[in-house]
């Protein structure tokens, strides 16, 4: 199993209309791509939260060539869809992780 990470920071300003678009329609759209089988979405506790709050979605691909497919063929459109979207109102970083257990 991989899991694709991405952490981002939104501002407080749009927060809780970011969260319930994230849930409604970003994490929707990027599970019927058919590279993953669910999301986790989780609020990260214990770090600053002046500029706003930070969350993790964490994508489960059952294989590396279904996350593969997922970066070449989907990726960049839902990243320019948020973008068109927010702006400049949060910011996002990716990590790629392996299940061991």
């Amino acid at each position: 199993m991989i899991v694709y990470n991405v952490t981002i920071k939104i501002a407080d300003a749009v927060h809780t209309a970011w969260l319930q678009w994230l849930q409604q329609v970003h994490i929707p759209e990027v599970i019927q791509t058919g590279c993953f089988t669910h999301a986790v979405v989780l609020k990260l506790m214990e770090v600053d939260d002046a500029e706003g709050p930070t969350y993790a979605v964490q994508y489960f691909a059952e294989s590396k060539a279904l996350y593969n497919n997922y970066i070449e063929n989907h990726a960049a459109a839902l990243r320019q869809k948020s973008f068109e979207k927010w702006g400049n109102q949060f910011i996002a970083f990716r990590s790629v992780m392996q299940v061991v257990n």
